[in-house]
């Protein structure tokens, strides 16, 4: 910002509650505002008319405007903002918060709320959202006064952005957002109590460093705490100069370039066979930013049995949660990697930007032994020539963007085949629902994360299914130009959910038909984008090429195998040493 037109809006003048909202986004760095209005935000968006400085994309549907800028925050590390009004529309973001809150994504979430004088009569449209909201929330406020709005928003900022990052919800009153006060913005913030990150223990450093010392089968695993915390130098530095092998969690793709030799791909329910027996086969497990979810553990009681298991994390309420550590370590992910490269001594030097498994470290025989069995059990599947398998589409994707690409998803098949067989060269490269699973998510993210970075490829991977929760958000694409690339994997069928009912549930197949779904193409061409169809391998590459070359949205219908399964797979309930490799893999 330009430090006339900061001095300008820093004027301390008589203005109204709407218009000091707007004022303290823009002094807060905000982009953009995912929104849509109703009768409880009219005076907000009455102060956005008119407004050249201010810059709103109106969605088509309220989880649509979370979700983009949920999308936003996760590929551009900046904290997201979103806009609805109160009762329905403040009710449609709770599953987008929930989103944010289970993935540590910082929002601030503004909602409209009745005026104060009708709070608790139930009014029309008055919803108790931060009730509702208080168990997947960071913190939450509602203004009272517009003079407190200022500090309001900048406290929600913080707290949306520092520490373990999250979602903050601040409500407004439409009588607040009307009255006026004086603008006063204040230059500093803090809240008491708070400490978003703990200093780092150096007693912890140094007996985790004398771990690694001593370790003959040291193993990573990258979590999205690394991502978060922009560490992903110190740990690929750490990874290459100590001579250890690196896996991740789901959300931490990305954290460690998946084309490194020392990169094993993501561990647990549908991780590789190589990084899933390096936990059963390691003794010293260094997890970095990963909450140890059941996802990845499978069964906490069986799982890295004969490891020290050293557990860094900024939140000291998931140390010994789920999985007891030995060497725990509280702090910043990129702090505590920082200190543990002084530690070890490996703050320069050849490591430094160096890829490559470097087998004269002592770790040289259990690094050989990984390569083994990963080129024994490679990724692999069943792929004929006539028709389109989903993980040809996906690897199709990764070869024609060299995995420069930000790629966000849907939940389901396609996920995981994404997560297996996409390319991902650097951290917020891969957009995607964690650990609520959100089906719907896929779409808007992308759309967020193409409005943070206007210069970059963004491909939205979706299943048949989660497509038509957001399909709507097309004609934002269309009418504003967003050249987001959709894939739509349509298999016609709930594909998760049936390969579930398959392998647990005895074949019975149950409600996953999805049939009597639109033509895609069709659909996409109705709202004014441009439609693809692949159904074979041939068509698939040609339609990935015309897409990404094309400067505007595309929507690709890729018609492939409806039987096609997901392995590896570890069943709900089994250890990691249970993994169903599968006969396609």
């Amino acid at each position: 910002m330009k430090k006339q037109d900061r001095e300008r809006l820093l004027r301390r003048e008589v203005i109204s509650g709407s218009e000091i909202l707007l004022r303290t986004l823009l002094l807060e760095g905000v982009e953009c505002v995912f929104g849509y209005p109703g009768g409880s935000v009219l005076y907000i968006y009455d102060a956005m008319h008119g407004n050249p400085d201010f810059n709103h994309l109106l969605t088509r549907h309220e989880q649509g405007a979370i979700h983009a800028a949920d999308g936003y925050a996760r590929a551009t590390g900046k904290t997201g903002v979103c806009l609805a009004t109160s009762g329905p529309g403040a009710t449609n973001l709770i599953t987008g918060i929930a989103t944010a809150y289970a993935d540590s994504v910082p929002l601030v979430v503004i909602t409209g709320n009745v005026a104060t004088s009708l709070l608790g009569t139930d009014a029309f449209q008055e919803a108790d959202i931060l009730g509702m909201t208080q168990p997947v929330t960071k913190h939450s406020y509602m203004a009272r006064r517009p003079g407190d709005l200022p500090r309001i928003l900048r406290e929600a900022f913080y707290l949306a952005s520092s520490g373990r990052k999250g979602p903050v919800l601040v409500d407004i009153p439409k009588d607040v957002s009307a009255a006026t006060a004086e603008f006063i913005y204040p230059e500093e913030v803090s809240v008491r109590g708070y400490t978003p990150a703990p200093e780092v223990s150096p007693s912890a450093v140094r007996e985790l460093g004398a771990a690694i010392r001593r370790a003959k089968r040291p193993l990573l695993i990258a979590g999205a705490g690394v991502i978060h915390s922009g560490a992903e130098a110190e740990l690929a530095r750490l990874a290459r100069g100590a001579g250890i092998p690196v896996t991740t969690t789901l959300l931490g793709i990305g954290a460690f370039p998946t084309r490194d030799p020392l990169a094993l791909g993501m561990a647990g329910m549908h991780g590789t066979v190589a990084a899933n027996r390096a936990i059963l086969g390691c003794d010293l497990l260094i997890s970095v930013g990963s909450r140890f979810d059941d996802r990845l553990t499978m069964r906490p009681d069986r799982f890295a049995r004969q490891a020290v298991i050293a557990h860094i994390d900024i939140d000291a309420a998931e140390i010994d949660k789920l999985v007891p550590s030995s060497l725990p370590v509280v702090g910043d992910a990129r702090a505590v990697l920082t200190a543990l490269l002084h530690e070890l001594e490996l703050t320069g030097g050849e490591e430094e930007g160096e890829a490559g498994a470097r087998h004269d470290k002592p770790t040289g025989d259990w690094l050989n032994e990984l390569e083994q069995i990963r080129s024994i059990y490679p990724l692999r599947y069943h792929n004929p020539e006539d028709g389109l398998k989903p993980q040809y589409v996906i690897e199709q994707m990764a070869e024609l963007t060299g995995g420069e690409a930000i790629v966000t998803t849907d939940v389901g098949q396609h996920q995981m085949w994404t997560a297996q067989f996409g390319w991902f060269n650097q951290p917020r490269t891969l957009i995607t629902s964690g650990g609520l699973g959100t089906m719907g998510f896929g779409f808007p993210s992308a759309i967020g994360a193409q409005i943070g970075n206007p210069g970059r490829t963004v491909i939205s991977v979706n299943g048949d299914g989660g497509m038509q929760m957001c399909s709507q958000e097309l004609a934002v694409c269309a009418l504003h130009g967003i050249p987001v690339k959709i894939a739509v994997i349509n298999n016609r069928t709930l594909g998760m959910i049936k390969q579930w009912q398959e392998l647990v549930y005895d074949g019975r197949h149950s409600h996953i038909d999805l049939s009597g779904s639109p033509d895609f193409v069709k659909l996409a061409q109705a709202y004014g984008v441009r439609g693809l169809r692949a159904e074979t391998k041939q068509e698939a590459r040609k339609a990935w090429m015309e897409a990404l070359e094309h400067p505007g949205p595309v929507l690709i219908d890729f018609v492939v195998d409806r039987d096609e399964l997901v392995y590896p797979m570890v069943p709900q309930g089994k250890a990691l040493e249970d993994m169903i490799i599968g006969t396609s893999s």
